[in-house]
């Protein structure tokens, strides 16, 4: 059973999805990603990756987050997050449509490494607050991509 989160934004699906598209931003709304490294150009196809580091200097770890399944018009992205010494985790994010904005579901939970040791509600009570985190940093930056379209200058 994976730990689940789910936010409604103030947006459309696409603009979360441009968001995630954007292997660039990644650090901006995953927590505990300190800086990318490198991104695929065919970003986020399956198999394409995202070289990232996590931690505070000087104490970084560098890793690789990999696009395991990617379905834009079903508003669906899963990825194989590595962060270790952790391990690795999979992540699976969907998006739907919701009234004037959108719902995003964010299912996550260790799949390998000594994450896997540590007792579900242990995981559970890391993985609910930084989940709702990554996903309070996920709306700001696609209903800002909204708000900052519909501006006039």
């Amino acid at each position: 059973m994976m730990v689940t989160v789910t936010r409604r934004m103030q947006c459309s699906v696409d603009a979360v999805l441009d968001v995630v598209a954007d292997g660039w931003s990644y650090a901006t709304w995953v927590v505990g990603t300190s800086r990318i490294r490198g991104v695929d150009a065919a970003w986020p196809s399956p198999g394409s990756r995202i070289a990232h580091s996590a931690g505070i200097w000087p104490a970084v770890v560098d890793d690789v987050t990999v696009a395991l399944a990617w379905d834009r018009p079903r508003g669906r992205l899963e990825l194989q997050a590595r962060g270790w010494p952790v391990g690795e985790a999979r992540v699976l994010l969907r998006v739907r449509p919701d009234g004037d904005g959108c719902l995003v579901r964010l299912d996550e939970d260790a799949v390998r490494g000594p994450g896997l040791l540590a007792p579900r509600p242990l995981r559970a009570a890391v993985l609910l607050p930084r989940n709702r985190e990554t996903l309070h940093r996920l709306a700001m930056l696609a209903e800002r991509r909204v708000a900052s379209s519909t501006t006039a200058i």
